[in-house]
């Protein structure tokens, strides 16, 4: 029997191996019940029925239906938050963000080797997600119901070598990012990007940003010359900063240790916007689980900056922003789809026009 205490969860994995694992991992916290698993598609839409889970764990490469076939009929006929658990390949990546497209709240990359070993260091941030998925807001998607085309907006002259855009994000930020930069015009001032994502990962999420944008997207190399019209993107697993040089700002990556739990870190980005753009600094926070971040926003704002949060409505998971807002980081919350046209209005006016609205 169930403790309704706990989050219900099925481990949905073709691999009796990996399946085994993630039960045995899952059940080490307090909070969590692993209520069953399956194989494949076919037995696990029987467990959904029977079980009620509150999170799925899906493979997405699995026998007679693949996992995304498989959460598209979950999210058209019985929407649930679902965690996706994808190898560390360029396919599987390309997979997941369509995943995420479907209405996944997040993914787990499984390592391509040692994996007894490596997943057991995964352990909290398995759990953390599959927590974090258990309390997000989760619609109902079809495949006709895929994120449209979003059209750019058409406002002219913002372009500037001075004005910094950077944005921060974790959960439901794959979908948050593609929605905001695919608002921002070509001529847009730059923008610098965090989201919590491993490596392998970037740069495809990059490439199909770039596909998509008006803007110029990319993932950044260290020594990047930052440029208007142009969006650079944290690789996994290495902190992005701004920095100066001469009269330029250009991107420094570094492999310093995680901070505020992360790496990259969205508080080191917005940390060093702070000290190098100050008062042309713009700094965003969009959802995510926890509080990285928050204290980087309050930088920015107490630096002479100009900062916007994602409100509670259109989060995914309300925490990053409600962290960074609570603490007085954030100077307006705006939903998601307001969100780009929130930066413009404030790269082309003054910040005390922020205060008034």
């Amino acid at each position: 029997m169930a403790n309704d205490n706990k989050i219900k969860v099925l481990v949905v994995d073709d691999s009796a191996l990996m399946r085994g694992m993630l039960t045995e991992m899952l059940e080490e916290d307090p909070q969590i019940e692993v209520v069953g698993s399956a194989p494949d598609p076919h037995y696990a839409r029987e467990k959904i029925k029977k079980l009620n889970p509150d999170v799925v764990t899906l493979d997405v490469e699995m026998p007679r239906m693949d996992g995304l076939s498989f959460l598209e009929k979950i999210m058209t006929l019985r929407p649930m938050p679902v965690v996706m658990v994808s190898s560390l390949t360029q396919k599987n990546a390309d997979a997941t963000f369509q995943a995420l497209e479907l209405g996944a709240v997040d993914f787990v990359a499984k390592p391509q080797s040692d994996l007894e070993h490596e997943l057991v260091n995964m352990r909290d941030e398995i759990c953390t997600k599959v927590k974090a998925a258990a309390h997000a807001r989760v619609a109902a998607r079809s495949g006709s119901d895929a994120p449209k085309p979003v059209v750019a907006s058409t406002r002219k002259g913002y372009a500037t070598t001075e004005r910094i855009i950077a944005i921060g994000a974790s959960t439901g930020g794959v979908e948050a990012l593609r929605e905001t930069i695919c608002r921002m015009p070509a001529d847009s001032p730059a923008i610098l990007m965090t989201q919590h994502m491993p490596e392998k990962f970037t740069s495809s999420f990059a490439d199909r940003l770039n596909g998509i944008a008006a803007m110029t997207v990319k993932e950044a190399r260290d020594g990047d010359r930052i440029m208007p019209g142009h969006a650079y993107l944290a690789p996994g697993d290495r902190h992005l900063e701004l920095m100066r040089s001469g009269a330029d700002y250009r991107c420094k990556l570094t492999d310093e240790p995680p901070y505020s739990g992360h790496r990259p870190s969205v508080d080191v980005l917005f940390h060093s916007v702070a000290k190098n753009a100050g008062q042309n600094a713009i700094g965003v926070i969009l959802t995510g689980m926890g509080r990285d971040g928050a204290e980087g926003l309050l930088a920015i704002r107490e630096a002479g900056g100009l900062t916007l949060g994602q409100d509670e409505q259109t989060c995914v998971v309300y925490g990053m922003p409600k962290v960074a807002f609570e603490n007085g980081g954030v100077m307006k919350q705006l939903p998601l789809g307001k969100i780009a046209d929130g930066i413009l209005d404030l790269c082309g006016d003054k910040k005390t026009r922020l205060i008034r609205v």
